[in-house]
């Protein structure tokens, strides 16, 4: 329970055939016993781990951590999700049937079109489905106090986003296209809030984008801490996460 910090994020971070495996080692200070650990990439288990934050915090509630003293573990009406994403080729990478069929293990597993064919489609695949799950789960049980965001540019140049591309052209590139993406209007797939929420103002005049809807955010998370700081028997869990 004691892992270094640089550990968890080499070892989460390596992805197969782009980073090594990681290997590290724990210590038990009170009885000097050790474990070993042996990874790779988290995101072949959960390449958008918004489900695994919510898990974490469930678990935290249940545990009756101080944080949370009066939270009931499913209560998520209470929950402030932010979902980021790494984002998306400008243009999907499709591959018809008749050519597929005739792949083998190469086929699969080589690059093609600048991705590999079948891990390009699981990752996007886990990824949209985790989005979906929660974005649903919300909705069935009416959570109308929520706020769920997810922030993600699906127009990303190809060539942008492969992971073994790191020379400070392309780094500065993604920075750019983050940037660029501030400015952007939010779909109406990227956030669920109630209707107290104004996301488009009144007059029509402007859209609301992922920098004031980021904001607002900001606001309701400082709100929180200057709430724990007087009584933490009043908090709103907060979930902000990273996909792969």
């Amino acid at each position: 329970m004691n892992a270094r910090l640089a550990d968890v994020c080499i070892g989460t971070s390596a992805a197969p055939t782009v980073l090594p495996a990681h290997y590290f080692e724990t210590v038990d200070h009170r009885t000097g016993a050790s474990r070993s650990f042996n990874v790779i990439d988290g995101g072949l288990a959960a390449n958008n781990p918004t489900l695994v934050a919510m898990g974490e915090i469930t678990e935290q509630m249940r545990q009756k951590s101080k944080e949370f003293p009066e939270t009931k573990p499913l209560d998520y009406h209470r929950y402030l999700v932010v979902s980021l994403g790494t984002g998306l080729p400008e243009q999907d990478i499709k591959f018809d049937a008749c050519r597929v069929a005739k792949w083998g293990i190469f086929g699969w597993l080589g690059r093609r079109e600048n991705t590999v064919p079948l891990l390009q489609m699981f990752m996007h695949a886990s990824s949209d489905m985790t989005d979906s799950y929660v974005a649903d789960l919300f909705k069935a049980i009416g959570c109308s106090d929520q706020l769920l965001l997810r922030v993600q540019d699906r127009n990303i140049p190809i060539a942008a986003v492969a992971a073994d591309l790191s020379t400070e052209k392309n780094l500065r590139g993604l920075v750019k296209i983050a940037e660029n993406l501030l400015h952007k209007p939010l779909g109406e797939d990227d956030y669920k809030t109630d209707d107290r929420v104004e996301t488009t103002p009144r007059d029509g005049r402007a859209i609301l984008t992922y920098a004031g809807m980021l904001a607002r955010f900001a606001k309701l998370l400082s709100d929180e801490r200057k709430l724990r700081l007087q009584n933490m028997g009043h908090c709103m869990p907060v979930i902000a996460n990273r996909e792969a």
